[in-house]
């Protein structure tokens, strides 16, 4: 059996085309299975990357305000892009509401997200911040609100809380964040697979699809290249 094909994400909560980057990546890892035996096999880890780590726990405004505000984007132009992005979420299958949204900092989202890395609740954990953040106009930027949440996903409350409060994973966001500018990671969402091959950007799911099966395939050329090489070595 071939190792299985490491998938490492960068991404924000608060990234709009990192949920439908996610989605995208699901249906690509989905269609693959319909291979049987020779299914990719793959171990899915998520890093932090802040896309606007100067914003408050508690904006006043909604997402037009901050990104006509803070950004410095014409409010019409705003909207448009908005309108853009919920139409390609709505086709990855999820319903993005920017009238709901509640814009915050996120670093205590990806402290807990990686505490719950820590009980095995990282991808659960992952799920149900963006679909709190991007479908259900929840708060992800406060500790109570994201205690809530993560009891959601079984995680227990004076654990999460504790975690939160003594910012104990805090050295691993930024931990994530500088091996991002390592990698030269300037955007999210951002894929490294299998510690070499980068992709960037919602890529649609076929190229997640084609490109997993391609190093399937080699990784399992690879190992039997191996077994015969083991093979004619013994004899």
């Amino acid at each position: 059996m071939s190792e299985p094909i490491s998938i490492d994400i960068w991404s924000d909560i608060a990234c709009p085309w990192c949920y439908i980057g996610k989605r995208n990546l699901e249906a690509g890892l989905a269609a693959t299975q319909d291979d049987g035996e020779d299914a990719p096999q793959v171990t899915i880890t998520y890093h932090s990357f802040e896309l606007s780590p100067d914003t408050p726990v508690d904006f006043h405004g909604d997402e037009i305000d901050f990104l006509a505000g803070h950004k410095g984007m014409p409010r019409e132009q705003v909207v448009e892009m908005l309108d853009r992005v919920t139409g390609v979420a709505k086709d990855a299958g999820l319903g993005y509401r920017f009238d709901l949204l509640q814009h915050t900092n996120t670093v205590k989202a990806h402290e807990l997200l990686h505490f719950a890395k820590s009980q095995g609740r990282q991808h659960e954990m992952t799920e149900r911040l963006m679909s709190a953040y991007f479908v259900e106009g929840k708060h992800v930027g406060r500790i109570e609100d994201l205690v809530e949440l993560a009891t959601e996903v079984g995680l227990d409350a004076d654990e999460a809380r504790a975690a939160l409060e003594s910012e104990r994973h805090l050295a691993d966001v930024r931990r994530d964040q500088a091996q991002a500018q390592a990698y030269g990671i300037q955007g999210v969402p951002f894929f490294v697979i299998d510690g070499q091959y980068g992709i960037s950007g919602a890529q649609p799911p076929q190229a997640f699809e084609n490109v997993l099966r391609d190093l399937w395939s080699q990784r399992g050329a690879e190992t039997a290249e191996a077994k015969t090489a083991e093979t004619a070595t013994g004899e």
